[in-house]
């Protein structure tokens, strides 16, 4: 191998400070999933494996590392919500990321409101200006390419409907930046926000 790269088998081990993994697949999107238990407990936890997967119906998913409250809620009811995570949001959201207790509302623990949604059972968070009302379509428990199982599950879920602050639409257009999206990028703790002075256009080809 070429001395000027840094080859290696993940394996068998990275042989650096930190897994560069998550931090070279970056920035992502933050999964910010509210559900709900049948006894009506809420849950509200950011997953900084998400995405979205189709547009016509609409798909969004995440993956948690665990089995984790936040599955196990949305496998029982069969909903959850996605929420932005802001700039003016992300010490919330990563108060929501402590592990606590199962019967412990992370709402109330980072001070936000839930608001109703229109479909679904579960409540959005009030203070994001987007918020995904969904329904489960699958969860996928991954495995190796060996077959074997691993201890993460993708959920994946239809986007049934959407809310938007109006003052986000710009001739009828969604502004991106406006929203001062954050994004999970690697290290223990490191996120980016996005605003207008990173934007560029392409054109497709054809």
């Amino acid at each position: 191998m070429p001395e000027n790269v840094h080859y290696y088998e993940p394996r068998q081990g990275h042989r650096l400070a930190h897994d560069p993994f998550n931090a070279i697949v970056a920035p992502r999107p933050i999964g910010w999933i509210s559900s709900r238990d049948p006894q009506g407990i809420l849950n509200l936890a950011p997953y900084s494996f998400f995405n979205a997967f189709n547009y016509r119906p609409p798909i969004i998913g995440f993956a948690s590392i665990g089995y984790k409250d936040t599955v196990r809620n949305i496998e029982e009811t069969g909903e959850f919500a996605w929420n932005l995570v802001t700039r003016g949001l992300a010490e919330a959201m990563n108060t929501t990321s402590a592990t606590v207790a199962q019967n412990v509302d992370e709402f109330a623990l980072a001070g936000l409101t839930p608001a109703p949604s229109r479909i679904i059972g579960v409540p959005r968070v009030a203070e994001s200006p987007v918020s995904f009302e969904c329904r489960l379509t699958q969860i996928v428990q991954l495995q190796a390419a060996d077959g074997t199982k691993v201890d993460t599950w993708l959920t994946l879920g239809e986007v049934v409907a959407v809310h938007i602050a109006a003052s986000l639409l710009k001739d009828g257009v969604y502004d991106t930046a406006g929203a001062q999206p954050v994004l999970r990028g690697g290290g223990t703790g490191d996120y980016f926000p996005i605003d207008g002075a990173q934007l560029f256009r392409m054109a497709r080809p054809g």
